[in-house]
């Protein structure tokens, strides 16, 4: 396999669900704005399937959100869109 084949190969296959894990301080609003992004990328996503946890001081919080990925495009749009909000420290 040449050198630009390996780079475009994807070891996720599309359609399938893709678990995203975002964390931000402890805030009003974190969860709603995580939940605008996501939606966003994935209309059908549903807001109660997201799964919060916080951390042992309860000054973090991460969301687990579990997206149907259809696309390399569409995961590399979602985590840029989430790490570029003010509110979302990581993403993994």
């Amino acid at each position: 396999m040449n050198q630009s084949k390996e780079l475009n190969h994807s070891l996720v296959e599309y359609p399938s669900d893709f678990p995203l894990k975002i964390f931000g301080q402890q805030q009003a609003g974190f969860a709603q704005a995580v939940l605008e992004v996501v939606t966003k990328h994935d209309p059908g996503f549903a807001a109660a399937s997201m799964e919060m946890r916080a951390s042992k001081n309860a000054r973090y919080v991460s969301l687990t959100c579990t997206i149907r990925a259809t696309s390399r495009e569409q995961l590399d749009a979602v985590y840029q869109e989430l790490c570029d909000h003010p509110m979302v420290v990581m993403v993994l």
